[in-house]
C-alpha cells in the first residue's frame, strides 16, 4: 500500500497515465472488434475516473500542496479499485466470450 501511495499521492502525471492506459486498452478492444462497445464501456468508465482522480490530485496540490493526512482518498482509491476491477472483469469476460 505505501508503495501504491507513494506512486499515486501527489503525482497528478502518474494518475493521468493510468487513465490513459486504460483508455487506450478500451481503445484497443473496440478496434480490434474483440466486444462491442457496450461490453467494453465499463472501461470507459474506469478511464474516466482516473482522469478524474488525476484532475483533483492536481487541484489538491495547487490548493494545499503541504496536506499529508488525505481522507478523501479512504473514499476515493475504494471506488477506483471497484470500478476499475469491474471494468477489467467485465471487458475479459466478454473478451473470451
Amino acid at each position: 500500500m505505501a508503495l501504491l501511495a507513494e506512486l499515486l499521492v501527489a503525482q497528478p502525471g502518474h494518475v493521468l497515465v493510468v487513465a490513459l492506459g486504460l483508455l487506450a486498452l478500451w481503445w484497443l478492444v473496440c478496434w480490434s472488434g474483440a466486444v462491442n462497445r457496450r461490453s467494453a464501456r465499463p472501461l470507459l468508465w474506469s478511464s474516466a475516473g482516473w482522469g478524474l482522480y488525476a484532475a483533483w490530485e492536481a487541484l489538491v496540490q495547487l490548493r494545499t500542496p503541504e496536506a499529508n493526512i488525505r481522507v478523501d482518498l479512504l473514499l476515493i482509491w475504494p471506488l477506483l479499485g471497484a470500478l476499475t476491477l469491474y471494468g477489467l472483469i467485465r471487458c475479459a469476460i466478454a473478451v473470451r466470450r
